[in-house]
């Protein structure tokens, strides 16, 4: 898939509020500081596009992102054939937040998980130097118990050895395999050096060919 463009599309505090354009939504989500909008400006081409910080849980709001949404030739208008949306969901599991913020943050998180017909799939970010975390293992059993077709993707591979992150990867494969039968897809990526865009890019693209073949 080749990203012609990307651009910041609306920011909201309710899935009532989010675009109804009826466009394929790709939605990223992760624990704080797992490097998702790195991620998502690396994926994207556009290095400004999500505001990274060096503090983790900034990011508050459900952040779409249109992709694709302009034609060279047809400026005037937004929406093109094959267009989609990203989405950037705030983060889970910071420990800074009050627990009223918390809560509200993870209602937002689960109410457009759950409800946003227009949501295509989930990537889960988790952070490739660490061992699995129980907060992620919970939230990606609760994905499974409802049924949200999701991903994992794997991020920071550049700070480990070769060696060293396919022995990460697989411990963590290894221990979904106890709850799960059937592995969901999964992705090693790097910001740093772009490992994975590709990939990652063609599953999209992929989803979406199959969506446009279903409406034929």
């Amino acid at each position: 898939m080749t990203i012609r463009n990307a651009e910041y599309y609306i920011s909201s505090e309710k899935v009532a509020q989010c675009p109804s354009e009826g466009l394929p939504e790709y939605a990223f989500i992760g624990r704080s500081n797992v490097g998702k909008s790195s991620l998502i400006n690396m994926l994207t081409g556009n290095g400004k596009l999500a505001k990274t910080s060096a503090t983790p849980g900034k990011t508050m709001l459900i952040n779409h992102f249109l992709i694709n949404g302009r034609n060279e030739r047809d400026l005037h208008r937004k929406i093109q054939p094959g267009s989609w949306f990203l989405v950037d969901l705030p983060g889970y599991g910071y420990a800074k937040r009050s627990k009223k913020a918390q809560d509200n943050l993870e209602r937002m998180i689960s109410s457009y998980i759950l409800e946003r017909m227009d949501m295509t799939s989930l990537f889960v970010l988790v952070d490739a130097r660490h061992d699995p975390q129980q907060i992620d293992l919970e939230f990606i059993q609760w994905l499974g118990e409802n049924g949200i077709p999701f991903s994992i993707v794997f991020t920071k591979a550049d700070k480990l050895s070769k060696s060293k992150l396919a022995s990460n990867v697989q411990r963590y494969l290894n221990t979904l395999r106890q709850d799960w039968e059937e592995i969901p897809p999964y992705f090693v990526t790097s910001s740093e050096t772009r490992q994975g865009r590709e990939e990652l890019l063609e599953y999209i693209e992929s989803i979406n060919d199959s969506l446009a073949g279903k409406d034929k």
